[in-house]
């Protein structure tokens, strides 16, 4: 098996957080301190990888850390585009599509914001009036977040993405709409893809799924209540980081194909 590297770099790729604002403050104190036991000369790398928002209780403080983070110039930081970030993001610009949006997980956000939900005496125009005070209750700084998300990131032989690739396909032609949502198709690809793919978007209980071709980070924080991280360093080094912390996990070999 080929030892995978990161052109030098010390990265930590951040699984789905939902909501789980607690969760992410533990894993971050978690990180800090992996990064600290390390000779390191060069900041670490930060990727998240997607689904800020939506089914846990604390949007809202979640994408305030992630602003707080942008802030932060001892760290490189990316924030990947998840589809729940995509849905959050058509309903501020077609709020009709709240009818799906909202029992997706779209309840818990507007809630966080302390936004009504709307009422079955509203009629058709509930949707528009729940965007318009879920606008004035955001931010600034939260929507320009959503709206600067990145689709993928590559640093040395991984690719991160939120959900996966389209097998066979170059990643400089796969489409947002499979890196966002693609499931069928590329979790059972055997590889080798062009990169060692990072994602989240699909979790199966609180373990991570660490295969030789990709690694699934998504440990379904909102309901087992484990948030995952996995670092990444040269000559293979991969770690795995969680809150709360389940097993040792094993630093260069922790791979299954």
């Amino acid at each position: 098996m080929k030892a995978h590297g990161t052109d030098g770099e010390v990265v930590y790729a951040i699984g789905d957080v939902h909501g789980c604002y607690d969760l992410l403050r533990a894993l971050l104190a978690r990180i800090a301190a992996d990064y600290a036991e390390r000779d390191c000369r060069q900041r670490p790398i930060l990727v998240f990888l997607g689904d800020y928002v939506d089914r846990g209780p604390q949007s809202a403080k979640v994408l305030e850390a992630l602003v707080w983070l942008r802030g932060r110039r001892e760290i490189e930081l990316h924030l990947l585009k998840g589809n729940h970030e995509q849905a959050l993001l058509a309903f501020l610009d077609q709020p009709e599509t709240g009818a799906n949006w909202l029992p997706y997980g779209g309840a818990e956000t507007i809630a966080a914001y302390g936004v009504r939900p709307p009422g079955s005496e509203e009629g058709a125009g509930a949707y528009a009036r729940v965007r318009d005070d879920l606008l004035e209750r955001m931010p600034a700084a939260h929507l320009r977040l959503l709206q600067q998300l990145q689709p993928m990131v590559v640093i040395g032989d991984y690719a991160f993405v939120h959900a996966g690739i389209r097998p066979g396909k170059p990643l400089a032609r796969q489409s947002e709409d499979d890196l966002l949502w693609i499931r069928q198709g590329f979790l059972e690809a055997p590889g080798p893809h062009e990169k060692v793919i990072v994602h989240g978007h699909t979790w199966l209980d609180e373990r991570p799924q660490l295969h030789e071709h990709r690694l699934g980070v998504d440990t379904g924080a909102y309901v087992t209540g484990v948030l995952t991280a996995i670092m990444l360093r040269d000559a293979g080094e991969r770690v795995v980081l969680q809150v709360p912390e389940l097993q040792a996990w094993s630093a260069r070999s922790s791979v299954s194909s």
